[in-house]
């Protein structure tokens, strides 16, 4: 069940990239900086997942999956620590591009400068993804 449930994870997460673009040209910066969060962290849980491990459900798994390193397949060990701080730097902004504050409104808080760097970061974990074998595809 956990290869299937990580699968469906994957499928999804590959799904959300296009809907990047969307928000990206439409100029929803703080929409596509939630975005990113959730589609990496689908990724990081469907990576767990796949090696049997069920993740805590937490929306920042980096700390997790550098417990379970040994378990994790090479092109995960080889990238973990940016991938790890991906995780952490998506999560810090989860509520706050979603729903801002008093004093920060997240449309006017946001920039397609923000929104391009999570997209970036987002095109790297879905590369370390492609890069694990074909039963994850």
């Amino acid at each position: 069940m956990s290869k299937q449930l990580a699968a469906d994870y994957f499928h999804r997460a590959k799904g959300r990239r296009q809907v990047l673009d969307v928000l990206i040209t439409a100029g929803l910066h703080a929409d596509a900086v939630r975005e990113a969060q959730e589609l990496v962290e689908l990724v990081l849980k469907g990576l767990l997942r796949n090696v049997g491990i069920d993740p805590p459900k937490v929306h920042d798994v980096g700390p997790f999956m550098l417990q379970y390193r040994d378990a994790l397949q090479e092109p995960i060990n080889r990238n973990l620590d940016r991938i790890v701080a991906i995780s952490k730097a998506l999560r810090k902004e989860r509520e706050f591009s979603f729903y801002g504050d008093e004093d920060m409104i997240p449309s006017e808080s946001y920039s397609a400068a923000d929104s391009t760097l999570a997209l970036a970061q987002v095109d790297f974990v879905l590369g370390v993804l492609r890069e694990i074998d074909s039963a994850v595809e």
